[in-house]
């Protein structure tokens, strides 16, 4: 008999389809695409995911996602995501993805979302998995730069459902990306945003004022301000919690110092996923169980965490509905 954290139908708002690149799939790429990384062998890059702190991931990162070059291996690469979270009861998905990662390699806008967009259709069709797709902007280069991004990307607005705000986040506040986040609010895309993971609280209220997010992604350290947190639960902003991130990216000493049974306490709408998890070890069922192992959560909290995350989500109220139901008939 499986677990209930491993049955729980799941719903999956804070993933990095780059960050679900698996090593061997890198090397497949890489062979496919005439390339040499610079590791011996699989068992070697593993051996390479050890991060001191988000800037030593975001270099593994970044130098990984160059395999990919082709819409055909944007398509493996969420496909590949979407066949394994079939396995962890995944039931609706949004996918973010960098385009400026791909774009100033050459790359071209249209070949990153067409091969994500063909593996999002599929994972429908053969797996019963809806899905989003959510244009992220890269906050160490320039807000000038995000705006610019937004506009290569709006030929191709049919194919994704918001924007959001990432990789390194101390030094890099949201307030320099108003403007397009002002262009994605009149085009009527949705907004969320990385914000109080290793940032401070300020940035969280920075994401909410100038940014005007829907969400906040990781926003851990709010609880550090008993005015952000009151503000938090008053609008019902939704906190895409990554459990097992934090600890790998050393956001928290331990799993079982981690604070999500305070935000589950303090009245927020906690919710719980993978970030990415080929770097971090660890995928949806994995931070399920684990969190509640660690931190001693009921079934009830398991619960509440998934169905937080089907009213967080994006999905169309049909949709919403269908996930509650299977929610609630499951046991």
């Amino acid at each position: 008999m499986t677990s209930f954290a491993a049955r729980v139908p799941k719903v999956e708002l804070h993933l990095h389809i780059e960050g679900t690149l698996e090593p061997e799939l890198m090397f497949a790429l890489a062979e496919r695409n005439g390339m040499k990384l610079p590791y011996p062998s699989v068992d070697a890059l593993r051996a390479a995911y050890d991060f001191g702190n988000l800037q030593d991931f975001l270099d593994l990162y970044y130098q990984g996602a160059a395999v990919l070059q082709t819409e055909r291996d944007f398509f493996d690469l969420a496909w590949a995501y979407f066949t394994r979270v079939h396995e962890d009861h995944v039931q609706h998905a949004e996918l973010f993805f960098d385009p400026q990662t791909h774009t100033e390699r050459g790359v071209a806008m249209g070949t990153v979302i067409g091969g994500l967009t063909a593996a999002c259709t599929k994972a429908r069709d053969d797996l019963g998995i809806s899905s989003a797709l959510i244009l992220c902007f890269l906050r160490h280069l320039s807000g000038e730069a995000a705006t610019q991004t937004l506009r290569d990307a709006l030929p191709f607005r049919e194919h994704f459902v918001g924007v959001g705000l990432d990789s390194a986040e101390v030094g890099n506040p949201p307030g320099r990306f108003s403007e397009a986040f002002d262009l994605a609010f009149a085009e009527g895309l949705h907004r969320v945003a990385h914000a109080g993971e290793e940032g401070p609280p300020a940035y969280i209220w920075g994401a909410l004022d100038a940014l005007k997010v829907e969400r906040i992604d990781h926003g851990v350290r709010c609880l550090e301000d008993p005015a952000l947190v009151e503000r938090l639960r008053g609008e019902g902003i939704p906190l895409t919690v990554c459990p097992l991130s934090n600890v790998k990216l050393c956001v928290f000493d331990d799993l079982s110092q981690h604070n999500l049974p305070a935000l589950l306490g303090a009245g927020l709408r906690a919710t719980i996923n993978s970030d990415d998890p080929a770097y971090f070890g660890g995928y949806m069922t994995d931070n399920f169980e684990q969190c509640q192992q660690a931190l001693g959560l009921s079934n009830d909290q398991l619960r509440t965490l998934a169905d937080n995350a089907i009213e967080a989500s994006f999905a169309s109220e049909t949709r919403k509905a269908q996930l509650r139901a299977s929610l609630a008939a499951t046991t």
